[in-house]
């Protein structure tokens, strides 16, 4: 089983949670998903059932994890989720509605949660990451900057 991937993004202002599992070759399956505030906006779950033979599964397995990750910041960032995650009030003049639920911490703000670690262990960078693969940036970088240019979206 490959360790997964847990960020905090933010979009337009507020702080999304993008989460990525392995559930074992017992269920063979890379699910990934999207919160806000603790509700989930978007499910996605990829069997690699076809391809459990696979000498390197735990490598493919965590390139599949990756890839699964990243589309999902990708689509986020698109806006394909923004009438769930901001909705309208009918009278409000276009002002998104009230929510409902309470608020996730500032993203530069420590968590409980404790960030992921690659296959293998990794070790803990200055920054409180491990592996690079979650934790708090620093104030001087924004968290949605940091992971796209880990994940190779955004070029330094």
């Amino acid at each position: 089983m490959v360790l997964g991937f847990n960020h905090n993004i933010m979009y337009r202002g507020e702080v999304f949670h993008v989460q990525t599992e392995d559930s074992g070759v017992e269920i063979p399956n890379i699910v990934t998903l999207l919160y806000k505030g603790g509700v989930i906006l978007c499910s996605m779950k990829t069997s690699y059932a076809d391809i459990l033979k696979m000498e390197n599964l735990e490598d493919v397995v965590e390139e599949l994890m990756k890839e699964q990750h990243k589309a999902v910041m990708r689509r986020l960032k698109s806006g394909e989720f923004d009438e769930r995650a901001f909705p309208v009030e009918p009278d409000s003049g276009g002002e998104p509605a009230a929510e409902e639920f309470s608020p996730l911490a500032a993203p530069d703000s420590p968590t409980s949660e404790e960030p992921s670690a690659p296959v293998g262990g990794a070790e803990q960078s200055s920054d409180g990451a491990a592996g690079g693969k979650g934790g708090t940036i620093g104030a001087s970088r924004s968290l949605n900057d940091e992971i796209l240019r880990f994940f190779g979206i955004l070029e330094t």
